[in-house]
């Protein structure tokens, strides 16, 4: 059973972060020294220490086949001196490869200065031309390649120069020599002349040398181009967490502001409309029976409706039950504009109409903002125009648009409240979710006037009637 990461204290919506470590895939060596640091600095002093045991005891066999060929006086400390130079130089560079990845350019500058104090004073490189290129190796996997190529030009030029100037134990040497064995007893069986100087023979550990910074420094560029890949991964990886976190905020938040939007015109034209309808009749309960009668049915009928219409609304906060989920929010039950007229002139409103007959898009969302427009308007009618001589709705359509105008000629009486402000801005933003504008405001003689254009495709692909006009 696979265990799933952990959650990053900064990862956007508290969701598992997907880290560099776990982009780029690691071998088991390689996840063995990310947990355990402290095992690749083990390793790599243990391979130095060995390798500079085995080439020590490689240069004292040249220096004893040197001596056979005569180029050393038998007896001669040159050999107890090149050996010891190559063992100090190599626990040297074992300890200083230590701190390569905390301070590489500091790292291989000590390496650089213990190369050439080897070669001045001892004549030999040693395995320091191989610790030199763990250290380039450092710097290029942690640094610019700019910086890795110039530390790698100078480390070769000074430490090339320091070879041709006092080396005298090198690659060419132990090839050449240390196959010559002295004989047991007896003066050497040749007796040549120590060579001077050789650059073909120097030049060996220059070229040795050169591949050795070079293989450091192409590994380490290797090595910090995944680093920074599976960093970006990484970046790119939370960017995209936190974009998905703020369209997810965005779309919770545009849901809130919708359904808050639909409860208010449940509720609020609904029950406006009941306070109204229960008023009505019982004004005329003694005198109009009938007429009460009939306001309690349209009362109950407007409670139904606003009923079913609060489950369409809420219905997609319960996904469960009923729709599947993802199914989006079901339209609401009364999207009948005849109807809505027709329960506002119930409730006494004078109330005149034109154009309920044009028939509207069929775009749901269209026929649905007409419905909440003329019902907001009339609501608004009801609670601050009260005993208003007479009020007028007006449904246009063209061949790019649907307007609607709702008209009162003001109240009488004082309305029922300051209201909440959010009537006229829900109608704005209805419009404006259609790419529409809507216009709210007083009229000159009195009243109130609300006009309201939201533009349609033209099924035609004709001009529109304003154009024709």
């Amino acid at each position: 059973m696979t265990t799933p990461p952990a959650a990053h204290p900064g990862a956007p919506g508290g969701q598992p972060a997907l880290t560099a470590a776990q982009v780029h895939h690691r071998s088991t060596p390689g996840r063995l020294v990310l947990a355990h640091p402290w095992a690749a600095h083990v390793a790599l002093v243990a391979l130095v220490l060995l390798l500079g045991s085995v080439t020590a005891a490689a240069a004292s066999e040249t220096v004893r086949g040197a001596t056979s060929l005569g180029l050393f006086a038998p007896g001669s400390p040159a050999g107890e001196r090149f050996t010891t130079a190559w063992l100090a130089g190599t626990a040297a560079g074992a300890v200083a490869l230590v701190a390569r990845n905390r301070w590489p350019l500091a790292v291989t500058a000590v390496l650089t200065v213990l190369a050439v104090l080897s070669l001045a004073l001892g004549q030999v490189l040693g395995v320091l031309g191989f610790c030199l290129a763990w250290a380039l190796h450092a710097v290029a996997a942690r640094r610019s390649a700019r910086t890795a190529w110039l530390t790698g030009t100078a480390v070769l030029l000074v430490v090339s120069t320091a070879v041709f100037r006092w080396q005298v134990v090198g690659l060419a040497e132990v090839l050449l020599w240390s196959d010559e064995l002295p004989p047991s007893d007896g003066p050497v069986f040749q007796r040549l002349v120590e060579p001077g100087f050789s650059a073909g023979r120097r030049s060996w550990t220059a070229l040795l040398l050169l591949a050795l910074l070079v293989l450091g420094g192409v590994t380490g560029a290797g090595a910090r181009a995944r680093r920074l890949h599976a960093h970006d991964l990484a970046e790119r990886y939370a960017a995209m967490a936190r974009e998905r976190d703020a369209s997810a905020a965005l779309a919770r938040a545009a849901e809130r502001a919708r359904i808050a939007r639909e409860v208010h015109d449940v509720v609020a034209h609904s029950v406006s409309v009941m306070v109204a309808l229960s008023d009505g009749a019982l004004s005329a309960l003694d005198r109009a029976p009938d007429a009460s009668r009939s306001a309690l049915a349209e009362l109950s009928r407007t409670g139904r409706g606003a009923l079913a219409d609060m489950r369409s609304v809420l219905g997609p906060l319960h996904p469960d039950e009923g729709a599947e989920a993802g199914d989006g929010p079901a339209a609401p039950a009364g999207t009948d504009l005849v109807a809505v007229v027709e329960r506002f002139r119930t409730t006494g409103l004078p109330l005149s109409a034109s154009g309920l007959d044009t028939p509207l898009p069929p775009d749901a969302a269209v026929r649905l903002a007409v419905v909440r427009i003329v019902t907001e308007a009339l609501t608004n009618v009801l609670r601050h125009a009260p005993g208003t001589p007479g009020a007028a709705v007006a449904l246009r359509r063209t061949a790019s648009a649907v307007e609607v105008e709702v008209v009162d000629a003001g109240g009488t009486r004082p309305g029922t409240g300051s209201g909440t402000r959010r009537g006229i801005a829900g109608v704005r933003e209805r419009a404006a979710l259609l790419g529409g504008r809507a216009e709210a405001g007083p009229v000159d003689g009195g009243g109130w006037r609300v006009h309201v254009v939201i533009p349609v495709e033209d099924p035609t692909g004709g001009p529109s009637g304003e154009d024709r006009a």
